[in-house]
């Protein structure tokens, strides 16, 4: 017995890559063998042990098929060389039908895959290699699906998958265990196809599911709309359809992408020249965590000035852990030959404010060809990084990949090249994110196979050599968040309360989303009254503290703001305003005026000084 043991330690040896992250841009690190034809690199990190799994396809003798990889935090991959198949135990289509894979929380991954007879599969297995749901896993949405899967993990060890078959969208939750819960299927009573879903995790391991509905058209062209509709993990609805976009005539084949808010919501992006003829753009849209679209106008938010002569297309998002605002970079290349390369970059806020203008430029690369752009907020906060494949002429696959970091006002900090060798690279579909202060990418060396990855660190360093960000210092939030509308006489608006977190802050900070106002609040007190004009208010408070702010209150139902609604304006002790501080339209945007008569006609919200000192804030009609 003890000579099997030590042959099986031997043998597990044998089948472990010895490598680790370099930082050697002519070198880089080596993860697993591939075959020439190898691409459609997935990666994902799990979060709690830092060890990341690398998905690739490539063709078997069973068909198209996935392979796998995992790496510890730093880079040693840890199974075979040739990487695990999870579909080995099925027939797979001689072509890609498009494969999804996710880190979960308990220390595993799973894979999903279609087979050549149409079923959804799911295949889980454990950081050494075992599989926890048995070789042939799980079928998903009862032996439907019969196309490409969606998957993301979810906070208890389990994940949502999502599945079509280019009329119905299917949606299920399987358990860490691999028990499957209720399926839930989306269609339309009208007979319009239903695809392109997209998973985005909310509160409580609830699901957002954002999809394409695709009306009449000729050809390739249809008319497109997006929806979004909320689950729980037990396939009860808890958010119902809601239009994100309105309908435009696009080439059906461009479709939109989606990615959680950090809280609870989400937003999603799309580019499309809405119409036969028509100038590219990316648009951007976003939803509550009650799954409620926050911008006015179905249209969504262009990342960059309508131009005839230009295309915008090709976005990859990231989203900032403090403002919570959508960063995105995207191509802008000529409309009459699109032979032209420049990478720009865009933020955009929950309410569709577009912070940078028409975008910061990343490169301008001329003619030659640029790609695989990836963007990735620093996991603090304060930053982010953008990495990007550089094209070396116009005659040539072969790149280089650079990254370069970025303050969060658009200000690079550090440019760094992760690959200086230029030969032909298949880049991978996604990069991790940032984990422990460092992100990965991957690609397959086409000329001569291979799956290479690289690191880079936070501080635009590679290899083993990066300084581990410092974790932010605590900022507690206010609990028990409360407040009511409030009607007196001589006053009228909402009195708030709260309880003050363990840490005592430098001060309160109160937001009202329709007015753009920001209210600071002494740290002696856990209430007030806020004088409002009629109308519907959205108000959060957060505790801020010497270099850092907290999350918003929560209140006793769990929801990080308040909604008043001030019913009416009574006229009564009204004093007449004799200094203006701020004039905002009903959109909430302040403009750009001191004087009333300054106004175009219109309804304004007026916040001013009255004759006895009083600051109030009232709403006009000019």
């Amino acid at each position: 017995m003890k000579k099997l043991y030590l042959l099986i330690i031997a043998l597990a040896a044998f089948l472990t890559v010895e490598a680790q992250w370099v930082n050697d841009p002519v070198n880089n690190t080596f993860i697993a063998n591939t075959s020439a034809d190898a691409g459609e690199i997935y990666l994902s990190t799990d979060p709690i042990t830092g060890d990341t799994y690398m998905q690739w396809s490539q063709f078997a003798s069973n068909g198209w098929v996935p392979k796998l990889q995992r790496l510890n935090f730093a880079g040693e991959p840890q199974w075979d060389v040739n990487g695990m198949e999870p579909s080995h135990q099925y027939a797979m289509p001689s072509y890609s039908q498009g494969f999804a894979m996710t880190a979960t929380t308990d220390n595993a991954v799973v894979s999903c895959f279609a087979t050549e007879a149409g079923h959804s599969i799911a295949v889980k297995i454990n950081a050494d290699g075992t599989y926890a749901w048995g070789e042939q896993g799980v079928m998903l949405f009862g032996g439907l699906g019969d196309s490409r899967c969606e998957v993301i993990a979810a906070a208890d060890g389990g994940v949502w998958a999502l599945g079509c078959d280019g009329l119905q969208l299917y949606v299920q939750y399987v358990n860490s265990d691999g028990a499957l819960n209720n399926m839930i299927t989306i269609s339309d009573a009208t007979g319009k196809s239903c695809m392109y879903g997209q998973l985005t995790l909310s509160n409580d391991n609830r699901v957002f599911v954002t999809y394409e509905k695709l009306g009449n058209g000729a050809g390739l062209y249809k008319e497109k709309e997006i929806y979004v509709a909320g689950y729980n993990p037990d396939g009860s609805e808890y958010s119902p359809h809601t239009l994100l976009m309105s309908g435009k005539t696009f080439q059906s084949t461009y479709r939109h992408y989606a990615l959680s808010d950090g809280m609870g919501g989400g937003y999603a992006y799309i580019w499309h020249a809405g119409g036969t003829g028509s100038s590219f753009n990316v648009y951007v849209f976003h939803f509550d965590q009650f799954g409620a679209n926050t911008l006015s106008n179905t249209d969504g938010t262009p990342v960059h000035k309508l131009d005839v002569d230009n295309f915008y297309i090709s976005a990859y998002a990231t989203v900032d852990p403090i403002s919570h605002d959508i960063i995105l970079v995207y191509e802008q290349t000529d409309a009459q030959n699109q032979i032209n390369c420049k990478i720009f970059m865009n933020r955009i806020t929950q309410f569709g404010d577009t912070v940078w203008g028409d975008g910061i430029l990343v490169l301008d690369n001329g003619t030659v060809p640029c790609g695989g752009y990836r963007i990735d907020a620093f996991e603090y906060g304060e930053g982010f990084s953008v990495i990007y494949h550089k094209g070396i002429s116009m005659s040539s696959y072969a790149s280089t990949v650079a990254a370069h970091g970025f303050d969060m006002n658009g200000n690079e900090i550090w440019n760094t090249t992760m690959c200086s060798s230029t030969y032909n690279k298949t880049g991978d579909k996604n990069s991790t994110g940032f984990h422990g202060g460092q992100n990965i990418v991957a690609w397959v060396k086409s000329d001569s196979s291979g799956l290479y990855g690289q690191n880079i660190g936070w501080d635009g360093t590679m290899g083993q050599g990066f300084t581990p960000p410092t974790p932010p210092a605590q900022c507690p939030a206010p609990t028990n968040f409360q407040g009511e509308y409030t009607y007196t006489n001589d006053m009228f608006g909402t009195t708030l309360s709260w309880d003050a977190p363990e840490t005592t802050p430098l001060h309160y900070n109160l937001y009202c989303d329709e007015t753009k106002e920001v209210i600071e609040i002494e740290a002696e007190y856990t209430s007030c009254f806020v004088e409002m004009a009629q109308g519907d208010y959205i108000l959060k408070l957060t505790a801020v503290y010497d270099g850092c702010e907290s999350d918003y209150a929560l209140t006793p139902n769990g929801e990080n703001y308040i909604l008043i609604e001030v019913t009416s304006v009574p006229e009564i002790g009204y004093e007449e305003i004799v200094n203006i501080i701020a004039i905002y339209n009903i959109n909430g945007q302040l403009v750009n005026a001191n004087n009333v008569n300054e106004l175009n006609q219109g309804m304004y919200i007026v916040k001013g000084i009255t004759t006895s000192g009083k600051t109030v804030t009232r709403k006009i009609v000019r």
